[in-house]
């Protein structure tokens, strides 16, 4: 007698009853949801600490420029602590000159501007009036008249505001103050306290950690020194413009400081010396009339074609090497987020995270432990 052998059922894998596809889905799923919770809750973090981190960044932007100063002098045997005096005390020197430069500036053309601002408002009341508007001056005080009350009705709000500004300006204070420190920390003894950040990683992470922090600063150097030149060429053309076009109609008033408002707003790319220029636009539109505020107009969207098309590529693609809409996309969610100190942390900060990550996961780490400009930046 044959007895039939009884077919057990083998034990089935749960895995295999998903698709291939599916699976790998599941698996690049859940680990991007983990990094996207890191980076919310390292945002979250970065916002709830933000008077801390605003002047950590801005000192690490300010060692960025620094940096390479004290180390030429370094090189020519200036002692360390000269070194660093030299190089803060200059900074400061030259931030403090620019500052009461344009604050006299200001305060001798102040009267002029609200005298001309006040007649500018005349003649636009005016041609408000005239057809096809036709809009009467007993209308005109209506309106104005229903802003005051509106004023008047939230002076509780306005009163919270003022003390919300005097909170504020102790705050900038306060992280001016912290700038400055951490900055002088960074000068004195930026390698031993980089060496420290290394030694929390596990051994085995603390090359490519070392290397892609070297990589990460060679980049924001490079960035910190192509900002600098294109908000120049900014200023200077915008500013050189206005002086132009004031020797046709009279003189173009408070040149120097829209030159200096413009070298600053360009730090914040994209956006920062087109806002800044309108100022330009605006002090041409009060002294010089319509038609030499649409010349000056053309002059700061020339220039910021010059910028977009030939600086922003050649140069400032070359420093950060993150696509332009990258670029916009980054000043964006940082304007979003964290407003003008988003705005112009955004840039450095996705340029030197793009090199660090590309230098780590390409395992650039093995063969250039400790790289170079020519090794990050090919055609430096």
């Amino acid at each position: 007698m044959i007895f039939a052998k009884r077919r057990t059922a083998e034990p089935t894998n749960e895995s295999q009853l998903v698709p291939p596809g599916l699976a790998i889905a599941g698996a690049y799923g859940w680990r991007i949801l983990v990094v996207l919770g890191l980076v919310a809750v390292l945002v979250f973090l970065v916002i709830e600490f933000r008077y801390i981190v605003v002047p950590f960044f801005v000192a690490i932007l300010l060692s960025a420029l620094l940096v390479p100063l004290v180390n030429f002098l370094r090189r020519h045997r200036w002692p360390k602590a000269l070194a660093v005096a030299v190089a803060m005390l200059g900074t400061l020197g030259v931030v403090t000159g620019l500052v009461i430069l344009v604050v006299a500036q200001v305060r001798s053309g102040y009267p002029d501007l609200q005298e001309k601002t006040l007649l500018a408002y005349a003649d636009f009341t005016q041609w408000l009036s005239q057809p096809p508007l036709d809009i009467s001056q007993d209308d005109i005080n209506v309106w104005v008249g229903g802003v005051w009350e509106t004023i008047q009705r939230d002076n509780g709000a306005i009163v919270n505001g003022l003390l919300s500004v005097g909170s504020t300006a102790g705050h900038v204070i306060a992280g001016v103050l912290l700038a400055l420190f951490a900055t002088l920390f960074i000068l004195i003894d930026g390698r031993r306290i980089w060496t420290w950040i290394v030694r929390l990683f596990p051994q085995r992470a603390r090359p490519a950690v070392t290397g892609a922090g070297e990589a990460g600063w060679i980049t924001l150097t490079t960035f910190v020194k192509v900002q600098i030149f294109v908000a120049f060429v900014d200023a200077v053309g915008i500013g050189l413009g206005a002086w132009i076009l004031g020797l046709f109609y009279g003189g173009f008033p408070l040149v120097i400081p829209i030159a200096v408002a413009v070298f600053l707003g360009a730090f914040v790319p994209v956006v920062g010396a087109l806002l800044t220029g309108a100022l330009a636009v605006f002090v041409a539109l009060v002294y010089l009339g319509p038609l030499p505020a649409v010349l000056m107009l053309g002059i700061v969207l020339l220039v910021q074609q010059i910028e977009g098309h030939v600086l922003q590529p050649l140069v400032l693609g070359t420093a950060v090497k993150v696509h332009p809409l990258a670029v916009v996309f980054a000043v964006a969610a940082g304007g979003f987020t964290a407003g003008i100190a988003g705005a112009l942390f955004a840039v450095p900060i996705v340029a030197t995270a793009n090199v660090m990550v590309k230098y780590i996961a390409g395992g650039t780490w093995r063969t250039v432990p400790h790289p170079t400009a020519k090794d990050i930046l090919p055609h430096a």
